[in-house]
């Protein structure tokens, strides 16, 4: 069966939520290749035209939350100097050559798969194997700004709870809050963004611990310190009664939600239905595709209604 093409949105500035994961059996990505990752998306999000708004690297995938940029909001000395950033100093370009970097250097495409072979080669020579390394296709799903970039976003920073690896997300290096509190975002690397300049929230330490809280109530787990394992508790079960057993967005982020990776497009509804009539063409069914609601999330649609993990 052939695959859906990719929807890429052209001539505009837009936000991809980006995954891709090994082929490799086990957690083969340890603490010295997460480093590795780490700086070299850090080099090819300064040559490309992006703004990284957060990451996640894990021991056998990656997260990353990027808003590819058009090339033509560039000038040629912008491009000159990006060039020089990749080749090294005192390499000139060749006639001919500013067109070509401002289409691919705004291609979602060749930003990942420029990260998934560069760190391919690198793995390959120091682990003195070969073959591939990472699966062939990654997964992107356009983000629509506000609400659902922090959803989303808050989705990867906590990997590493659902994955029982820290308490807290900033306890992680390879996150963004772990890049923030951990780094103090060193060289600039992620925006201060957060969804949060769509609600006008202006200073940018703000942002960040308006972010973190919102992370926090999202994510917020039992804490107990007895150190076992522990079941239900039955004042738990009661409440959900009450509540009918419906998600809230607290759940959404306890537990491996596929609409974050899986959807193709998510957003409010009208920013679903816009998007898909942009990318009708590439799907093999016939029948229209109506907006869905995502449950325990108020307002965000998805193009697909998808199975809870």
């Amino acid at each position: 069966m052939p695959r859906i093409a990719r929807m890429i949105v052209k001539g505009e500035a837009a936000v991809y939520h980006v995954m891709s994961r090994t082929v490799l059996d086990g957690f083969v990505i340890g603490d010295v290749e997460k480093e590795y990752l780490l700086k070299l998306i850090k080099h090819l999000s300064s040559v490309y035209f992006t703004e990284v708004l957060g990451f996640c690297l894990m021991g056998n995938h990656f997260h990353i939350l990027v808003k590819m940029i058009p090339g033509k909001e560039y000038s040629d000395d912008d491009v000159k100097a990006r060039y020089e950033r990749y080749y090294g100093k005192g390499k000139q370009l060749g006639d001919g050559q500013i067109p070509l970097l401002q289409q691919k250097w705004s291609s979602l495409s060749e930003y990942v798969k420029e990260i998934k072979q560069t760190f391919s080669r690198y793995y390959n020579k120091t682990h003195v194997r070969k073959g591939f390394f990472w699966s062939d296709r990654f997964k992107s799903v356009i983000v629509e700004k506000g609400e659902t970039l922090i959803n989303c976003l808050a989705y990867i920073d906590l990997n590493p709870l659902r994955a029982g690896l820290v308490e807290r997300p900033e306890e992680y290096r390879w996150n963004s809050l772990g890049y923030h509190i951990q780094a103090d975002n060193k060289d600039n690397f992620l925006s201060l963004d957060f969804g949060l300049k769509e609600f006008g929230v202006v200073d940018p330490e703000e942002r960040l611990k308006r972010y973190r809280r919102y992370v926090y109530e999202a994510g917020a787990l039992d804490r107990s310190d007895k150190g076992s394992a522990r079941v239900i508790d039955k004042d738990i079960v009661e409440k959900e009664g009450q509540n009918n057993y419906e998600i809230k967005r607290i759940d959404r982020f306890r537990y491996r939600t596929r609409y974050f990776t899986d959807s193709g497009i998510i957003g409010t509804k009208e920013f679903v239905s816009i998007n898909y009539q942009r990318f009708k063409g590439v799907f093999m069914s016939k029948r229209e595709k109506i907006p869905r609601l995502v449950s325990g999330l108020d307002g965000i649609y998805s193009l697909k209604r998808l199975a809870e993990s």
